[in-house]
C-alpha cells in the first residue's frame, strides 16, 4: 500500500512514517521543511519538498503516484498564535487542506487520516472526554480542525472518501532509540520545556496558574506517547477498508498535573528543575483527559506507554542527545 504523508518531517508525522516503513508500507512524504526536519524522515521513505499552497506541485505529486491513502499532519499548531494571526491559520490549515482534498478526489484516493486535536473541547461537560462531547473549538486553530473534520464528512458524502479523524490530547515522548523526537521552534509543550531546564538551556520552568480546582492547584492533562499515536494511525488506515468513516479521541486516559510532570522529570534527569509560579493563561482549562474506550473497543488500540516517567525517559534520551534539535 502506498501512503502519502503530508507534514511527515514533523514531530508526530516522522514517528508515523517510521512505523509505516517498518511495516513495509510504501511511503511518500510531502513537506515544505519550514517546521519539519529532513533528518527526521526515515531513509526508506521518499521525501518530496513542496508546499500544499502550491497547486501545481500537488498536481505533479498526484500525477506521479497513485496513493491508496493519505495521512495529513501538515498544519500550524500553536493555539495562542492562532488567536493573534487568525488569517495565517485559516490559509495554512484550511486552504491547503482544500487543495489536498481536491487532488485526492480527482485521483481516486479513498482513505484519509486527519491529525485533529483536543482543542475541539473548550467547554467539556464530562471528563474524561469521549466522542459524544459537544465540539466547541477553543481557538482559531481548533476551529480550523473542526472545519477540516466537517469537510471530510462532505467528501465522504460526495466522493465516497472514507476518513478517520484522530483527536490527540497531549502528544509527548520520542522514539526509544533516540534518533527522532520533538523539536519545535518555538517550543510550547510542557515536557520539552521542563527538560530544557535540566539541560541548562533555561533557568526555571514557569507554572501558569497554581490555584486551579485540582489536587495540587495546577492544570491536569492527558499525556500520550507519540508511538502509541503512531500505531493508532495505522490501525485507523487499515480499518477504513471496511468502508466506514470514523472519529476517535486519543489519549492515555490518565491525567497528570503540571507539578507531577515536573516531579517525574526531576526523577528521570536527576536535576532540581526550579519553578516559578506565574498567572494563569487565558483559555487554560483545569482538566483535559481523554476517554479512548471507543478506539480500544473498535480497533483494539491500547497504549504501550502507561507510566509518566517511562514516557519522559524517552523524551530525555532524545533531548540529551539532541540539545539543539536536529541541528545538534
Amino acid at each position: 500500500m502506498k501512503v502519502l504523508v503530508t507534514g511527515g518531517a514533523g514531530y508526530i508525522g516522522s514517528h508515523v512514517v517510521q512505523l509505516l516503513t517498518e511495516r513495509d508500507y510504501e511511503v511518500v512524504v510531502f513537506d515544505n521543511l519550514i517546521k519539519g526536519n529532513r533528518g527526521a524522515v526515515h531513509p526508506d521513505a521518499t521525501l518530496i519538498v513542496g508546499d500544499l499552497h502550491d497547486r501545481s506541485a500537488l498536481a505533479d505529486l498526484f500525477q506521479a503516484d497513485q496513493f491508496d491513502g493519505i495521512m495529513h499532519f501538515a498544519s500550524q499548531i500553536l493555539v495562542g498564535e492562532s488567536m493573534r494571526q487568525p488569517f495565517d491559520y485559516l490559509r495554512d490549515n484550511l486552504y491547503t487542506f482544500i487543495n489536498l482534498l481536491e487532488c485526492a478526489s480527482e485521483h481516486g484516493v479513498k482513505r484519509i487520516i486527519l491529525s485533529s486535536t483536543a482543542n475541539l473541547f473548550d467547554e467539556p461537560e464530562r471528563v474524561p472526554i469521549d466522542e459524544s462531547e459537544a465540539l466547541i473549538p477553543g481557538s482559531i486553530y481548533g476551529e480550523t480542525k473542526f472545519m477540516a473534520e466537517r469537510l471530510l464528512a462532505w467528501m465522504d458524502r460526495l466522493y465516497g472518501i472514507k476518513y478517520c479523524c484522530l483527536r490527540y490530547f497531549n502528544a509527548c515522548g520520542a522514539h526509544p532509540d533516540g534518533h527522532i523526537g520533538e523539536a519545535h521552534d518555538p517550543e510550547s509543550h510542557l515536557i520539552p520545556l521542563v527538560l530544557s531546564v535540566a539541560l541548562g538551556q533555561r533557568e526555571a520552568i514557569e507554572i501558569y496558574g497554581a490555584d486551579y480546582d485540582t489536587p495540587d492547584g495546577t492544570c491536569i492533562r492527558d499525556y500520550v506517547h507519540v508511538l502509541d499515536l503512531a500505531r493508532a494511525h495505522i490501525l485507523a488506515l487499515e480499518a477504513l477498508a471496511d468502508g466506514e468513516s470514523r472519529v476517535y479521541n486519543l489519549g492515555s486516559g490518565s491525567g497528570y498535573s503540571v507539578r507531577e510532570v515536573i516531579e517525574a522529570s526531576r526523577a528521570v534527569t536527576g536535576h532540581a528543575i526550579p519553578t516559578i509560579e506565574a498567572p494563569r493563561r487565558p483559555g487554560d482549562l483545569p482538566v483535559l483527559v481523554a476517554d479512548s474506550e471507543k478506539i480500544g473497543r473498535e480497533l483494539g488500540w491500547e497504549t504501550d506507554y502507561n507510566n509518566l516517567e517511562a514516557i519522559i525517559r524517552t523524551a530525555w534520551n532524545w533531548h540529551r542527545r539532541h540539545p539543539n534539535g536536529y541541528e545538534s
